[in-house]
């Protein structure tokens, strides 16, 4: 499905409007390569994943603090150096499919994202108390990575102290702030760490809002929107990019 778009404001963009969630939202376990390789197979050019960083400063791709969830792993996950993590199963939990899928590192998605062309969201997710260390290690390895690339990765988190880690570490590369609540003065504080998008719950974005930031010379993307009328409400607010789950049902223009 192709919901059509009024057009945007603010500088020239050069993300595609359409990203996949931890790279094919639910048909795949999340933030794994074979997730990226099927959000790929669907069309899809930019992604958008989650890195923290192991007890040995390894950015790796999880969502979680903890392992639970997407892992046949116990405890926080930072907790634990890169060996360990690389030998758990992050595939098992979702089907037989993708039984022993690993964790990634970020620097194989980054090679697996330069080698096809694809473009990537980085969203800093650090473990609670290490939010600037993140920020500057994440960086200071996206910098490495993208060297000389066309299209550097976008770098978002929720924790501006991670995006001010990333400022102080590779300042080149682009910054957005993302935000559940419009808590107050996330406008200066976006603006005071350079950003260049806020990402928004898409329920929060409205004309005003839409107008505020573009007015602040930042665009406006959304996470994480799955009905074909939230996306068609998005488009026509003149918002900038999309964050889906469903890279089954919309088609990437």
């Amino acid at each position: 499905m192709r919901p059509q778009a009024t057009g945007s404001a603010g500088p020239e963009w050069p993300y595609p409007r359409w990203i996949a969630h931890r790279g094919a939202g639910k048909l795949a376990p999340e933030n794994t390569l074979s997730a990226f390789r099927l959000g790929a197979a669907h069309g899809y050019r930019m992604f958008e994943c989650d890195a923290k960083l192991s007890a040995d400063g390894v950015p790796f791709l999880l969502h979680d603090a903890t392992l639970e969830r997407t892992t046949n792993g116990r405890g926080t996950a930072g907790d634990l150096p890169w060996q360990q993590l690389s030998q758990l199963d992050a595939g098992g939990w979702h089907s037989r499919t993708h039984a022993g899928e690993p964790l990634p590192t970020l620097e194989g998605l980054a090679r697996w994202c330069l080698a096809n062309g694809h473009l990537l969201n980085i969203e800093i997710k650090p473990t609670p108390g290490l939010e600037r260390r993140t920020g500057e290690v994440v960086a200071a390895e996206a910098a490495r990575l993208w060297q000389g690339a066309q299209i550097p990765p976008l770098l978002t988190s929720f924790r501006p102290e991670a995006l001010q880690g990333a400022l102080a570490m590779a300042p080149v590369l682009p910054r957005g702030l993302l935000l559940d609540t419009l808590w107050d003065d996330w406008s200066g504080v976006a603006q005071a760490l350079g950003c260049v998008a806020i990402v928004c719950n898409h329920a929060l974005w409205d004309a005003a809002l839409v107008a505020q930031v573009h007015g602040a010379n930042m665009r406006c993307l959304s996470y994480t929107v799955n009905d074909e009328w939230a996306a068609q409400r998005l488009l026509q607010l003149g918002t900038d990019g999309i964050i889906t789950d469903r890279v089954d049902l919309f088609a990437p223009v």
